[in-house]
C-alpha cells in the first residue's frame, strides 16, 4: 500500500476506501473475514491438491490397484517430508532451487532404475529364447 506525505511531512496510509466501492463481506469483524477466508482457501487447495494427486497417479501407475495402494500408502513421515520440502520451496529461491534440484535427481534415479530393470528382463527373455531354440 503506497504512503502519502501530509503537509507537516509525516507518512500516512492512504485514505480508506469508500464503502459504495468495497466488496461485500459476510461480517463486519476482518478477523472473522480474514478467517472465512483462510478457511475456504486452504479448503480449496486441498479438494484440488487431492484431485492432481488422484489424476498424476492414475496416469502413471500399472493397474488401479497399484495406483489405490499409492495414494492410501502414505505415512507420517512422507507427509511431514512433503509438508517440509514445500515450505522450504516457498520461501526462498535457494530452497526452490534446493528441492527441484533434489526432484530431478530423484526422477533421474528412478528413469535409470527403469532402464537397468528393462534391460535385465530384456536379457532374461532372450537367454530364455535362446534355450528354447536350443533345446529343439
Amino acid at each position: 500500500m503506497p504512503k502519502r506525505k501530509s503537509e507537516s511531512g509525516d507518512t500516512q496510509l492512504p485514505a480508506k476506501t469508500p464503502v459504495a466501492k468495497r466488496v461485500p463481506l459476510p461480517s463486519n469483524n476482518p478477523t472473522t473475514n480474514l478467517l472465512i477466508a483462510d478457511i475456504l482457501i486452504r479448503g480449496t487447495t486441498s479438494l484440488l491438491r487431492k484431485s492432481v494427486d488422484k489424476r498424476v497417479v492414475k496416469a502413471s501407475a500399472e493397474s488401479e490397484e497399484h495406483a489405490r495402494e499409492v495414494l492410501d500408502g502414505r505415512t507420517i513421515l512422507t507427509t511431514i517430508g512433503l509438508y517440509g520440502a514445500s515450505k522450504v520451496a516457498t520461501r526462498s529461491l535457494p530452497g526452490l532451487m534446493l528441492v527441484t534440484g533434489g526432484l530431478v535427481a530423484k526422477t533421474l534415479y528412478d528413469r535409470g532404475k527403469f532402464a537397468q530393470a528393462r534391460k535385465r528382463m530384456e536379457k532374461a527373455s532372450a537367454k530364455a529364447k535362446a534355450k528354447i531354440s536350443s533345446d529343439d
